[in-house]
């Protein structure tokens, strides 16, 4: 929300716009805060597992998909003839 477009001076106009910008920025900030204080305070051990269970779980299929996709030229001319053999029999 913009408050003070078109009324007065423009020094006032560019005032105002600074103000609503500061207000919002701070609305924003408390909130954010409050958000975070209340959801990880208790349970920051258990975030930390989760997100160190998911990086592994990243991981490991970065590696499955590495093994899979890692062709060598012969090898995707192979999967393309195959592919379109199997498509048209």
């Amino acid at each position: 929300m913009i408050i003070g477009i078109g009324f007065g001076s423009p020094l006032v106009a560019l005032l105002m716009l600074f103000t609503t910008a500061f207000i919002s920025y701070t609305i924003f900030r408390t909130i954010k805060k409050s958000i975070q204080s209340s959801s990880f305070s208790d349970n920051s051990e258990d975030f930390k597992e989760k997100r160190r269970s998911f990086y592994y779980q990243q991981r490991d299929k970065a590696y499955e998909m590495m093994n899979e996709y890692d062709l060598s030229d012969k090898e995707i001319e192979d999967r393309i003839d195959e592919e379109t053999h199997n498509r048209y029999f």
